[in-house]
């Protein structure tokens, strides 16, 4: 059976220091395997990006991991995947993880989670797909990173169409509506091969 649609999550391979990470990684998971949906992750069995792979199992839905062979070697893929696909490089598992989702949603996470966050931006505003962002500011974290992005904004340096590419909240539930419903509104075609 298809799944109902399919939305790529980047996530940390740590769970962090605040419970709330987890906990909506978790709900998330569960969020999306209750509505029938498919998870595209990086494949790992750490950290948010385990929980939030296990959760959405748990719940129904369908886990594809995407992961390179050298993360493979230090025993770090989740074997429980449905669908666990090995790649050469990094970039190849950006790009595959960008072909095979309609949405992406950042979760809490490192220096990865960042640049997969503002890679996929980055294709939207050039033209390459037009696919929904969101990023999920559980407990403040990414306070931060938002309030410099309007100070880019302000300084001349983005304009606030830019901006308006991704979407934020800190409740997952509305988050993902909007960004399933966006994607089901979204021509079936994009660009994405020409940057592989």
């Amino acid at each position: 059976m298809n799944p109902a649609f399919s939305i790529c999550v980047y996530c940390g391979s740590r769970s962090g220091e605040r419970p709330e990470f987890a906990e909506s990684a978790r709900a998330v998971g569960h969020w999306i395997g209750e509505r029938h949906g498919q998870l595209v992750y990086g494949g790992g069995r750490t950290g948010l990006m385990g929980t939030v792979a296990e959760a959405t199992r748990e719940a129904g839905g369908r886990v594809v991991g995407i992961i390179p062979q050298a993360l493979v070697d230090k025993e770090v893929a989740n074997q429980a995947c449905d669908e666990l696909l090995i790649v050469d490089t990094m970039h190849e598992r950006k790009a595959l993880m960008s072909k095979r989702a309609g949405a992406f949603l950042a979760l809490p996470g490192g220096i990865g989670t960042f640049e997969e966050l503002f890679e996929i931006w980055t294709w939207r505003q050039l033209g390459y797909h037009d696919k929904p962002i969101g990023i999920l500011n559980v407990a403040g974290y990414y306070d931060g990173l938002l309030t410099f992005m309007a100070h880019s904004v302000s300084d001349g340096l983005m304009s606030p169409w830019q901006m308006e590419l991704v979407r934020s909240a800190d409740a997952h539930g509305p988050l993902l509506e909007a960004l399933v419903e966006e994607s089901r509104r979204q021509p079936g075609g994009d660009r994405l091969a020409d940057i592989v």
